[in-house]
């Protein structure tokens, strides 16, 4: 009987342990709370700002924060080249705790990310549908912050985009996109997106969706809330150039 009950502790010992340190997060609803902005300069110019906050659980659980700015050149209504830069801080791991000899011990194991970009959009409609090609390249410097190590990167990216605009008000947005790394295993991961938007203003929008994000071996849900504010600057600039 002693037996029975020192195996069961023992049992439940690593059960608590793989609790507290296993997992990827992937049976957890996660979130990604997500701000975009175009903000025209001059009738040619515009500068993209972008701001998002991610979660391994529903806003909890820290995955990353991500910061996004770049200039951007329309070369018309239906095409934008962009030159931009993003910082990434991650948290790589499902648990906030590493578990050393029954121990729980905080680590810092964040991944911080230096990111340069270059993207270049195409804009097209068939019937009702507005479609949009975004292409990107971008310079990767990645360091852990745990062991010290540093690696420059190199990915591409395509996402090919689909609004059906519903009403004056109201539309529906879809996307795929597929990373591609141009070192190692060319496969990084897809994105497949589906979002009910709603036109709060002719500058103000919002977009309440599900992606799903796969991976070589892991796949995650996320829900998505995003905001999208363009700005017209124009005005503001003239008066400081004059």
């Amino acid at each position: 009987m002693k037996k029975v009950i020192t195996l069961l502790v023992l049992l439940a010992t690593i059960n608590q342990a793989n609790a507290q340190s296993g997992g990827t997060g992937e049976d957890d609803f996660g979130s990604w709370f997500m701000y975009f902005g175009t903000n025209k300069i001059t009738d040619k110019w515009s500068i993209h700002t972008e701001a998002q906050f991610r979660y391994y659980e529903m806003a909890s659980n820290f995955n990353q924060l991500l910061l996004r700015t770049g200039i951007n050149y329309h070369i018309n209504p239906d095409a934008i080249a962009t030159l931009g830069y993003g910082f990434i801080e991650t948290d790589p791991t499902f648990s906030e705790f590493d578990v050393i000899g029954g121990d729980a011990l905080i680590k810092n194991n964040s991944v911080s990310e230096h990111r340069i970009f270059e993207q270049f959009i195409l804009k097209n409609k068939v019937w009702e549908f507005n479609f949009e090609h975004r292409y990107r390249l971008e310079q990767r410097f990645v360091q852990n912050n745990f062991s010290g190590i540093s690696n420059t990167l190199h990915r591409a990216r395509y996402r090919i985009q689909m609004t059906l605009p519903l009403t004056d008000i109201f539309f529906l947005n879809f996307y795929d996109e597929i990373f591609i790394n141009l070192q190692n295993n060319a496969f990084g991961q897809n994105r497949a997106y589906a979002a009910l938007g709603v036109n709060v203003t002719e500058d103000l929008s919002m977009q309440f969706g599900y992606l799903k994000n796969h991976f070589s071996e892991t796949n995650f849900d996320r829900l998505q809330i995003g905001v999208f504010y363009n700005t017209d600057l124009r005005g503001l600039f003239k008066k400081k150039a004059k």
